[in-house]
């Protein structure tokens, strides 16, 4: 039945017609449906889009599914991909093919965009204490007793403000809850100490509207991280969940749970996850990563864990904004039409790396050419020499941060090596 509402929710986005809401699409696609638009297979470059566009990588993304399935898989974790990364159905639906065990949402939000499209199992990085939001999650768990949810909880009044609001909402499921251990002093989220980890355990067995399964936290917080002190924090983590085993914390489960995993120290989670002993049930050993789907030309492509184990393999960037130079004011400076309202930019700035002539549409690399700053609309280029840009010439721009490009683009064309269109992703902001 999941599989069904997912099929019909994708055929749904196919459905959708195109007009002015989505910005770059051609202007005589006007009215056609986004199915009818991908089935034709244009030329990004040729065929009637406008720029600023941003494409995805049709290759990549698939090198990438198939790269974290496989490593999920020899070293023997379960796979819940942040979704908040994307927040892409269709790519949902492609994670979940290659082997995820569900998807990882940040907010209640989220989580209505993933049921929408039949998604069975969310597990929500965050406490939730939206009363409303409980509400929704009750009648969601009280209509499908095969959709299963959980999330965290930090803090005593979490836990009164979860009880209250699943109680009044006439809950007949409990909601499922992992203890969320703080990675360190200055860290983001989560219980400081074992000793207030113990004291929610506690809390949680005194209601009827919560269940304990399990222990997570973000590794991804560690202050001032190092393999040292990410491993030692994981440790904590696998420490606290079999603390709680002995203490008779996860009776009557048919898995316990341990979850943590970003993009930036996956490798350290797998390492120490290894090591978990037999505990009372089997254990989910939950990873989330989610920026590997489309992985970056910047923050992830120094942090990728990948660059520690090269022989696992290695992701591709996906992503790449074309703009094209709109104004050549004088031979050290030129400005695109992309900006602020188009490119990632609060990690680091665009990076030129290859310009399509305008005049016959052959490539070369963007040498010479540097991305200084970005307006609403504009980037700031110089450049080296004379030649190396002029009005009408195409620049592609590689980006950092995955999380922070989709959200500013609702369809994004999924384009193979050669230009030619062969879906559009949907997102939902």
């Amino acid at each position: 039945m999941a599989g069904e509402r997912l099929a019909q929710g994708l055929e749904g986005l196919a459905d959708e017609r195109v007009d002015h809401r989505f910005k770059a699409l051609p202007p005589d696609a006007e009215g056609r449906t986004v199915g009818q638009l991908a089935a034709e297979r244009r030329n990004l470059f040729s065929e009637g889009f406008t720029t600023p566009v941003l494409a995805l990588s049709a290759e990549s993304v698939a090198h990438n599914l198939a790269l974290m399935e496989t490593y999920a898989t020899r070293h023997g974790l379960a796979f819940a991909p942040h979704g908040k990364t994307c927040m892409a159905p269709q790519l949902f639906a492609r994670q979940l093919e290659h082997g995820a065990w569900g998807i990882t949402a940040a907010v209640p939000h989220q989580a209505r965009v993933y049921r929408t499209y039949g998604i069975e199992r969310i597990f929500l990085a965050n406490e939730v204490v939206d009363a409303a939001a409980l509400r929704w999650l009750a009648a969601e768990l009280a209509a499908d007793p095969d959709f299963r949810f959980m999330c965290y909880v930090d803090s005593l009044r979490g836990i009164e403000l979860m009880d209250t609001a699943l109680r009044e909402a006439g809950a007949t499921r409990p909601v499922d809850v992992v203890v969320e251990l703080g990675a360190g002093e200055g860290a983001r989220t989560g219980v400081r100490t074992e000793a207030e980890c113990l004291e929610l355990a506690d809390a949680i067995a005194g209601v009827d509207t919560l269940r304990l399964v399990g222990v997570a936290g973000y590794e991804g917080e560690v202050p001032d991280a190092t393999p040292e002190r990410v491993t030692a924090w994981l440790r904590r983590l696998v420490a606290l969940a079999v603390q709680f085993d002995k203490a008779g914390r996860f009776t009557d489960l048919d898995q316990i749970v341990i979850s943590a995993g970003g993009s930036a120290w996956f490798d350290a989670v797998a390492d120490v996850f290894a090591e978990i002993p037999e505990l009372s049930a089997p254990v989910l050993k939950l990873l989330r990563s989610g920026a590997y789907v489309s992985h970056d030309d910047g923050q992830y492509r120094k942090l990728t864990p990948f660059n520690r184990v090269p022989e696992e393999g290695a992701l591709q960037p996906a992503f790449r904004l074309w703009a094209q130079v709109v104004s050549r004011p004088t031979p050290e400076q030129a400005f695109l039409n992309a900006g602020k309202r188009d490119a990632a930019y609060d990690l680091h700035l665009p990076e030129a790396q290859v310009v399509r002539s305008g005049r016959d549409g052959t490539l070369r690399p963007a040498d010479g050419v540097t991305v200084t700053g970005l307006s609403d609309q504009h980037a700031w280029v110089s450049t080296e020499r004379a030649g190396d840009l002029e009005v009408g010439d195409w620049v592609g721009l590689g980006l950092s941060h995955p999380c922070t490009s989709f959200d500013k683009w609702q369809l994004i064309p999924l384009v193979e090596q050669d230009g030619t269109v062969t879906d559009f992703i949907r997102t939902f902001f």
